[in-house]
């Protein structure tokens, strides 16, 4: 594993530039990516740079012509600003941009193609089929205890487990609330039980494992995002070759997939199985940079302040251009 202190450098010495940050949007996760965006925004200006605001509408190109940054950082979550979208306008206007480009972004919001990618390579992920919505009326896709997701949202958006002493009912009822009447079709996975892990990727180096304990229920968007719900051990409280073993996969997943800037890998681990109950479960290209964020969090274990981190984000779109 790489050395994640390595090359940080002194941010006092910063060059300025122009910096546009892209935030909002109109995804689940807006509220989410105003809150990385304006933290983001605050850091690259105590940093010496010029920075420039834009929330994200169908008028972005237009606002990032007039505005002609030197480099835009990436603060959105969600579609359009993590499914390939944005990158490929971003390409188009040869601007660089934070974060990983067009193809990676692509299929790793997309879980069956996650799958596709990193499974052949020995990365352990969980068995599932995408089924349709309107089949889960009829009969349950899998054994209970299963998951529904969706196939292409972040941030556990959409996410549901459906158990025997759930109040889906037996199959699931037309009448209950759930993501099947948001989405046509979704991901269904076996239920792994255990310890819910999270390994973030900087540069080629994975920074920590981080274990989300919670209050009740699973990481889901409000666990993620409203303060006091889920507590953050890190580093987790888990033995040395599963934490070693969470960052190699998080490693490799971020290079097999050709992520750049950072990611965070999400994982689930059995804890009775050992190493073999490890799981990764999703790649996020766009994780996110609020107060509450792992990514600023595992930074800060590895003795890397947010402003530090938010300038090697920009030091690398800058170093790599508009390659993708």
């Amino acid at each position: 594993m790489g050395n994640p202190a390595r090359g940080f450098g002194d941010v006092s010495d910063v060059k300025p530039l122009h910096v546009a940050v892209l935030m909002g949007g109109w995804s689940a996760e807006r509220e989410v990516s105003l809150t990385s965006g304006r933290g983001v925004a605050a850091a690259l200006d105590k940093l010496g740079h010029r920075v420039v605001a834009i929330d994200m509408a169908r008028d972005v190109a237009t606002k990032l012509t007039l505005a002609a940054p030197d480099v835009v950082f990436n603060a959105l979550h969600g579609t359009p600003g993590e499914d390939g979208s944005v990158q490929g306008l971003l390409d188009i206007m040869g601007l660089p941009y934070t974060h990983s480009g067009l193809a990676t972004s692509v299929i790793a919001i997309d879980k069956e193609l996650t799958k596709q990618a990193l499974v052949p390579h020995g990365i352990r992920m969980p068995t599932g089929k995408v089924v349709a919505s309107e089949s889960l009326y009829a009969a349950d896709p899998l054994p209970r205890p299963y998951v529904l997701k969706p196939v292409n949202e972040g941030s556990s958006v959409g996410v549901a487990i459906v158990t025997d002493a759930g109040n889906y009912g037996n199959p699931i009822g037309r009448d209950s609330e759930g993501p099947w009447k948001q989405f046509d079709h979704l991901l269904a996975e076996p239920f792994i039980r255990g310890k819910e892990l999270t390994v973030a990727v900087l540069g080629d180096a994975a920074l920590a494992v981080t274990e989300l304990v919670i209050d009740s229920g699973f990481y889901d968007y409000e666990h993620k995002y409203t303060d006091g719900v889920t507590t953050h051990v890190c580093p987790a409280a888990i033995p040395e070759d599963v934490a070693a073993a969470a960052m190699r996969m998080a490693e490799e997943a971020h290079r097999l997939l050709g992520c750049k800037g950072c990611s965070r890998s999400d994982f689930r681990w059995d804890d009775e199985q050992g190493v073999e109950g490890l799981y990764l479960l999703e790649v996020n290209t766009q994780p996110g940079m609020t107060p509450l964020s792992l990514v600023p969090e595992q930074a800060r274990h590895v003795g890397m302040s947010y402003e530090t981190l938010v300038q090697r984000l920009i030091d690398e779109a800058v170093g790599r251009g508009t390659e993708t």
